[in-house]
């Protein structure tokens, strides 16, 4: 038995996951959760059909509850009444996954400070408010909690036309390291981390050409999928002894240069 695997009562814990309504990755994190023992809160904007539907189904999939909280990230406000509503509803809040983010390609050139603010806004400022508010909660319990957050791996390794995108989910590990100090030192149960996806559930359009070069950009020669990022996330959430970590789930892209060469061949 995990240490999230406990008997379907109201002891059982609990994950607030934001942008889990549609079904891509934040989905199957919530989902993952729930099968280790979690109730779940499933987050949505644009999505609350979705998110309606599929909680319904939840007890007879998971045998765990799941409830809709709903709002635009982009309001601050929103980030403390999800995380109350979770915790007022389930009595406690044991996990909090910041799966929510946008991402769109645009050239630097095109870019406005309002799209910038936007950026950071949804995907750095609202997960630290959504990470504050859990936060307070988990100080209180004495099993504390597990924060994690979601980054990317390429904001080493960057790429054109994300000028926006990667400064905010830059600001990710910073902020993640951030939190672990500053939770971490009043509960030593309080744990924050963040895993860092790669090329995880390509779109619809993209092309043979550009799928096949990604697939010939990782090591292990495939296209991640959601529940690679999940089963990281639940391993997070279940090691104690792991805090402030940024964790690449990126098939060793991150490391890997498929150029051809073979650093340290012998060729005399």
């Amino acid at each position: 038995m995990t240490p999230l695997q406990q008997t379907f009562d109201c002891d059982a814990p609990v994950a607030l996951v934001t942008g889990s309504g549609a079904p891509r990755v934040g989905r199957a994190i919530a989902e993952e959760l729930s099968r280790r023992g979690c109730h779940v809160a499933l987050h949505a904007n644009s999505s609350v059909a979705e998110a309606t539907e599929a909680a319904s189904l939840w007890p007879e999939r998971f045998a765990r509850d799941a409830i809709v909280v709903t709002g635009s990230l982009e309001r601050d406000e929103t980030c403390d009444r999800i995380v109350q509503e979770t915790s007022q509803h389930f009595g406690r809040l044991d996990i909090l996954v910041n799966s929510a983010a946008i991402w769109s390609p645009k050239p630097l050139n095109t870019i406005t400070g309002d799209e910038i603010r936007r950026y950071f806004q949804i995907n750095t400022v609202a997960s630290l408010l959504c990470a504050r508010s859990a936060g307070r909660i988990m100080l209180r319990q004495p099993s504390g909690g597990s924060i994690v957050n979601i980054g990317d791996w390429a904001t080493g390794r960057p790429y054109a036309d994300h000028a926006a995108y990667f400064p905010s989910k830059g600001a990710v590990e910073t902020m993640t390291r951030s939190l672990a100090v500053e939770l971490g030192s009043q509960h030593g149960g309080v744990r924050v981390n963040c895993v860092q996806p790669g090329p995880v559930m390509l779109a619809d359009d993209v092309d043979k050409e550009t799928r096949q070069r990604l697939i010939a950009s990782t090591l292990v020669g495939r296209i991640g999928e959601p529940e690679d990022v999940a089963a990281a996330v639940a391993f997070l959430c279940e090691s104690t002894f792991i805090t402030g970590v940024c964790l690449p789930v990126d098939g060793g892209r991150q490391i890997f240069a498929p150029d051809g060469l073979q650093v340290g061949r012998n060729t005399g």
